[in-house]
Order: C-alpha cells, then sequence, then structure tokens
C-alpha cells in the first residue's frame, strides 16, 4: 500500500515536532552518557530446553545500557529463544537473568522494565492509532492529560503525528510498524526488544526502516536488543552483533571487527562470503607471520606471537578484498598473490562475481566494481589474484567453533 496523504496537524502535534519529545520518552538517555559500559541486560550461565532440544547453552552475555545490540544467527540458533528469556515470555531451566542490576530471573514479563516489538505488529484493528498507542498506558490508568502527551510525543518521533486518526488497515506495513514502535516506546522501558520487526516488509521499506530504528535509538537513547538472521541488517543498524549458533555465542563485537576478523569458520561464512584456505604457519618474517598454503605457496598473514611453527590454519580472504590481475602482471607492491583460472563470471548489478581455480585446486571468488568496462576476465583465462596481507584474517584449524564469549577481545574457545 502507498503512503497515505497526511491529515492536516493539530496545534499539538505542530508544536510537538521538536527535540522535546526525544528528551521525555529517554528518560535514561543521560544514564546512558555518563556510564558508558555499564551493563544493563546480563544472563549468566543461562541454559534453556524444550523437551530432549537445548536452545540456549550455558550462555553468557552482557548488554550495554543505551546501545543498539543484535542477535544474529540463522534459524533455530537460538536468537529468538534469547530474547524471550530476557523479556519474561520463557523462563531458563538454568542460570541468572538480571536487568539493571536485579535478579528478574523468576519474574514474568509485565513486572520487567522491558518492552517488545515483534515481527506481527499486534496492532488493535478497531482502534485509530492514537487509541492504539495510547492502551498500555491507560491500562495503567496514566492521567489522561500525561496520555495526551506522551503519545503526541511518540507519534512525533516516529514520523507519524498527523496519522493519529487512522486505523491500520488504512496504513501501510511500515507505517504499522511505526506505530508498532511508538506504542513500545510511550512506556518509556529501560529496554526495547524487536524480535525480526522489519521481516514483513519490502527490501525498500525494510532499509528505509533500518535507518529509521537506527535514529530512534539515537535518539532516546534507549538499549535496544534486535533479532535478525539478516547479516546486512545486523552490521547497518548495530553498535555491537553476538553471532549464534547452536544456542551459543560464537563471537561478539562491534560490526566491523565481527566481519574483518571472525574468530571462527563458522563465523566467517556467515557473515558474508568468505575465502578459506589450508595453511600451515612456518615462522615470523619481517613484522608478519609467513604461512605455506596447500600447495606451497607462500603468504604473509598478521604477526601473531601466539603462533607455533607447524600450526595448522584457515586463512581469510573477503572476495571485496580481492584483486585481479593478467596472469604476467608486474605488482608494484608486495601482496600476497596466486596464480587461478576463471571458471565463471556472475553480473550481479553493482558487481561482477568471479570464481576461480587456484593453484593447488583451491576454489575462490572475488568481486570486481561495475564501472562500465564489462568482465575483466573470460571463462578458462588464466589470471593473478592478489590481496594485502593486512586483509588477511587466521582461525586456528583446530579451534571449537562453538565459541563462547560474552565481551569483544575474549574469544575462547570452550569444549562441547
Amino acid at each position: 500500500m502507498a503512503d497515505l496523504v497526511p491529515e492536516p496537524p493539530s496545534a499539538g502535534e505542530a508544536n510537538g515536532a521538536s527535540t522535546g519529545e526525544a528528551a521525555a520518552l529517554g528518560a535514561r538517555r543521560v544514564d546512558a552518557r555518563e556510564a558508558p559500559g555499564d551493563p544493563v541486560v546480563v544472563l549468566e550461565r543461562v541454559v534453556k530446553r524444550f523437551g530432549a532440544a537445548t536452545a540456549v547453552d550455558h550462555l553468557d552475555l552482557e548488554i550495554r545500557r543505551g546501545e543498539f545490540f543484535s542477535l544474529l544467527g540463522p534459524s533455530g540458533c537460538g536468537k529468538t529463544t534469547t530474547l524471550r528469556l530476557i523479556g519474561g515470555f520463557e523462563a531458563p531451566n538454568e542460570g541468572v537473568v538480571r536487568l539493571d542490576g536485579q535478579d528478574v530471573t523468576g519474574l514474568p514479563a509485565y513486572r520487567r522494565d522491558v518492552n517488545t516489538v515483534f515481527q506481527s505488529y499486534g496492532l488493535f484493528p478497531h482502534l485509530n492509532v492514537f487509541d492504539n498507542v495510547a492502551f498500555g498506558l491507560r491500562r495503567r490508568h496514566v492521567a489522561k492529560n500525561e496520555v495526551d502527551r506522551r503519545v503526541v510525543e511518540a507519534l512525533d518521533l516516529v514520523g507519524l503525528g498527523a496519522y493519529r486518526r487512522r486505523r491500520p488497515a488504512q496504513m501501510s506495513g511500515g507505517q504499522q510498524q511505526r506505530v508498532a514502535l511508538a506504542r513500545a516506546l510511550v512506556n518509556r522501558p529501560q529496554v526495547l526488544l524487536l524480535d525480526e520487526p522489519l521481516g514483513a516488509l519490502d527490501l525498500r521499506l525494510r532499509r528505509q526502516m533500518q535507518l529509521e530504528l537506527k535514529r530512534i535509538q539515537k535518539e532516546v537513547g534507549i538499549t535496544f536488543v534486535f533479532v535478525t538472521h539478516d547479516q546486512e541488517e545486523a552490521m547497518t543498524i548495530s553498535d555491537r552483533i553476538a553471532v549464534m549458533s547452536q544456542g551459543r555465542i560464537e563471537q561478539l563485537g562491534p560490526p566491523e571487527e565481527v566481519y574483518e576478523r571472525p574468530a571462527t569458520v563458522f563465523v566467517a561464512e556467515f557473515l558474508g562470503v568468505s575465502n578459506l584456505l589450508e595453511g600451515t604457519y612456518l615462522r615470523g618474517h619481517e613484522g608478519w607471520g609467513l604461512v605455506e598454503l596447500t600447495g606451497g605457496v607462500m603468504v604473509r598473514v598478521p604477526a601473531d606471537p601466539a603462533r607455533e611453527p607447524g600450526e595448522r590454519l584457515h586463512l581469510g580472504v573477503r572476495p571485496e578484498k580481492i584483486e585481479i590481475h593478467p596472469a604476467g602482471a608486474a605488482l608494484a607492491e608486495p601482496l600476497n598473490t596466486l596464480a587461478g583460472t576463471l571458471r565463471s563470471a556472475v553480473f550481479v548489478g553493482v558487481s561482477y562475481q568471479y570464481f576461480f581455480e587456484a593453484s593447488g585446486g583451491q576454489a575462490l571468488s572475488a568481486f570486481d566494481r561495475n564501472s562500465g568496462g564489462g568482465a575483466v576476465a573470460r571463462p578458462g583465462e588464466a589470471v593473478r589474484l592478489a590481496w594485502r596481507p593486512e586483509h588477511t584474517f587466521v582461525i586456528p584449524a583446530d579451534r571449537d567453533e562453538r565459541s563462547q564469549p560474552s565481551h569483544e577481545h575474549h574469544i575462547q574457545g570452550e569444549e562441547s
């Protein structure tokens, strides 16, 4: 449904569209700035089982006050169950859930200072937008003038101040999602939980709402905990990401760190596309680590004093970091290089994706920006693939992929 032409705003609506609504709704914003890193949500060794299946497996997690935090992973990884444990919709079999330092493990959802936005908006079809947003406040017997003020502030914040008399059926999916968000924010929760709230929207609306969610979160300063299986979505909106698999956290950190330095093979392959090569660490050399790949090719990797000669490694490089050169090209700067043969190419609009067979029989892919010059090689053509050593990430071959970090920079393997 196309966006509707808004009704003329009332005087109260016209005056409400200011920074006041963000300040009023984000009553804890100052706290978020005064105590950076202060944990507001803490899970300690939390376990949740459904019959014989373990959905959340001894999970430790801290979510900071005022951050936009995403739980990312494939279907069945435990991310939604984790969100429901925070919200009080599920009770853990083991472990402790804390909210702002208080043990809330045994408290039901309605006694926790959190609100939840689901993929299904849950709007009352017989109520207009204003009454949908006001519903929770009225149930709590908040004074009428306070209800009116807070609802107008919430609707202005999400850009729907002029739609308050519309019914949900008269609004687009994106507008209904904004109503659901306003209804959750109007209660001024300490934590807002979002369970794949953009999944029902088309691609254009979803990308628009990602930016809107980020803007709103920064304005109100409330902690957002966001569940998604969409890697691009998580990287777009998050301050930090926890990548989950089989009920546990594989890696936790800022989006750029998790993408550029994946800690496990699972993270490397789930978060974007990775070329993974097998190799053996030889020694340190001129500030770099020297690794011999299968097939005898030598490459340089970022130095790490913990590496031992003879250690087996997975070496990774992202396709967008690889440059494609003619087979006999002279390269001006020290680069890691592999000889390869182009097997196929796919045009994807903004770029070409190429698939190569490298020396030693290893498969690699590379992206090349569509600058209007066409494909850089033809199938069967020999090429030289090159990338900067600092763009190589390293994963020990014997690292247990079921890692359990609760903070970035503390990524350690844990035996199953």
